[in-house]
């Protein structure tokens, strides 16, 4: 069942709830949303030991393009949404460059008791070619212009999609559904920022004082793995790095939610249930 609370611009943010104890809230990456997506089997697995809240990002789903311009904050804000629905605290998983905006709301909100990141997309050496530095500008460009399959197109080749792939995509229904999100895209590259042009990671673009957990898969590209170490490394000595053996940016729920579970479970058995 499909419920709604509203943040802090006045936009109605679409969420689901499933299973009991301590509140989770999982947080997508580019183009996925409650029913598109790998958030919503996670969460069948997950609800055995949690309250898990999955929600749909802005412009996706059935959550509005929002009441005001998109901005960073905003989707800060629209997550303290859902954890004020929570009870006011939360443990939150992101993935990719959901990843990205969970470390962001974590740096900015106290409802955040843990943090579990898996894969944040950013390019951190010579491992991978970097995102070209007007990439935003080129999305914006094809927006204006109505050409959202331009926009897939391009998406798929910055993260290394081979080009017969994308090309059999388009004439599936996938594609038209990713079409309805695909305005949405810029404003993920915007979350990730300048964090992709093969440079490691300043030091100081996060402050997350919380518990962290950082995965990757170990069948994954080099570039994420390094960029995980990367995160790990920054985000400080709170902050574990685990690699899941056999798994890829497209992770297994029955591997993942394990992890999770142990990493999550650790803060009952040190502080009691969350209220």
């Amino acid at each position: 069942m499909t419920r709604f609370t509203t943040s802090a611009d006045g936009t109605e943010i679409a969420y689901s709830i499933t299973g009991s104890g301590p509140a989770l809230i999982l947080v997508d990456g580019a183009l996925c949303h409650r029913k598109f997506g790998p958030t919503t089997e996670l969460a069948s697995v997950l609800d055995k030991n949690f309250t898990v809240y999955t929600y749909d990002r802005r412009g996706r789903g059935e959550t509005g393009d929002g009441a005001t311009p998109w901005a960073l904050e905003r989707e800060v804000e629209d997550i303290d949404a859902v954890i004020k629905e929570a009870g006011g605290s939360a443990f939150v998983f992101g993935v990719s460059s959901g990843a990205v905006l969970a470390m962001e709301a974590a740096s900015r909100l106290p409802g955040i008791t843990r943090l579990a990141l898996y894969e944040a997309p950013f390019v951190v050496d010579g491992t991978y070619k970097p995102r070209p530095a007007d990439v935003v500008q080129t999305m914006d460009g094809l927006l204006a212009r109505g050409d959202r399959s331009g926009m897939l197109a391009l998406f798929m080749k910055i993260v290394g999609a081979p080009a017969i792939g994308t090309a059999i995509m388009k004439l599936t229904p996938v594609w038209k559904k990713l079409k309805l999100v695909a305005h949405t895209l810029p404003w993920d590259l915007r979350i990730l920022g300048s964090d992709g042009r093969g440079e490691p990671l300043p030091a100081d673009r996060w402050t997350v004082k919380v518990p962290t957990l950082a995965m990757d898969g170990g069948k994954s590209p080099e570039y994420l793995r390094n960029a995980m170490k990367n995160v790990a490394e920054v985000l400080g000595p709170d902050t574990e790095y685990r690699t899941l053996p056999g798994q890829t940016h497209m992770y297994k729920s029955s591997v993942m939610a394990p992890e999770l579970v142990e990493f999550f479970s650790r803060a009952q058995r040190t502080a009691g249930p969350i209220a």
